[in-house]
C-alpha cells in the first residue's frame, strides 16, 4: 500500500478535495494508496480538524518553535519519513522549504500553484493577472524543486479573467478549478510510482 502524506497551513480545501477523490475512487483498492497523514505548521489549521474526521492521522509541527528554517524541515522530513510517503502533497502549506527538503523527496513532491505557471510564481497571482491585462488565469500542479514555482508541471487548468473582476472573484474561480485537477493529478502520480 503506497501512503500520501499531505502538509496544509490553514483550511485544506485542496486537501479536502483530495481525501473526498481519494474515497470516491477508492485508491486504497484501485491504485494501492491511502492517505496516511496530514501535517500541518499551524496548530490552528482548520483542515486539522476535517482530517481527523476522516480518520487521518492530523499531526502538527510549528515552525516557530525552530530556530532556522534548516532545522525545521529536518524535524519536518522526519515526521513524514514515519508515514513511508510514496508521495507529499502539498495543499496550501505557506512554507519555502529548503534545497535539502526538496532534494529528500525528489521526484515524490507535488504542490498546486494558483496561476498557470510559469506566469506569476509566488504570491498575489490573481491580481498580478488581473493588473497584467491577461485574459485567462488558471493553476498549475507542478513538480516542487529547490527553485519557487518552477518545477515541471503535472496539470493546469484554465478559467476566463471577466471584465471588472477582483482578484477575490478570480481566486473563487481558479479554486474550484484546483479541486478539480489537484486530486486528478494526485490520483495519476501515484499510480505512475
Amino acid at each position: 500500500m503506497k501512503n500520501i502524506v499531505i502538509l496544509i497551513s490553514g483550511t485544506g480545501s485542496n486537501m479536502a478535495a483530495i481525501v473526498r477523490a481519494a474515497g470516491q475512487q477508492d485508491w486504497a483498492g484501485t491504485l494501492g494508496a491511502r492517505i496516511a497523514a496530514v501535517v500541518s505548521n499551524r496548530a490552528d489549521a482548520k483542515g486539522l480538524a476535517f482530517a481527523r474526521e476522516h480518520g487521518i492521522a492530523a499531526e502538527v509541527l510549528e515552525h516557530q518553535a525552530f530556530a532556522s528554517r534548516e532545522a525545521f524541515d529536518a524535524e519536518l522530513a522526519r515526521l513524514i519519513d514515519r508515514h513511508a510517503p510514496a508521495l507529499v502533497v502539498l495543499a496550501g502549506f505557506m512554507r519555502i522549504l529548503t534545497p535539502g527538503f526538496v532534494a529528500h523527496y525528489a521526484g515524490r513532491l507535488v504542490n498546486i500553484h494558483p496561476s498557470l505557471l510559469p506566469a506569476f510564481p509566488g504570491l498575489h497571482t490573481h491580481q498580478r493577472a488581473i493588473d497584467a491585462g491577461c485574459k485567462f488565469a488558471g493553476c498549475t500542479v507542478h513538480q516542487v524543486t529547490a527553485e519557487l514555482d518552477i518545477g515541471p508541471i503535472v496539470d493546469q487548468a484554465v478559467v476566463p479573467i471577466l471584465a471588472g473582476d477582483t482578484a477575490e472573484q478570480l481566486a473563487a474561480r481558479v479554486l474550484t478549478q484546483e479541486h478539480v485537477i489537484y486530486p486528478r493529478a494526485v490520483a495519476n502520480l501515484i499510480s505512475n510510482l
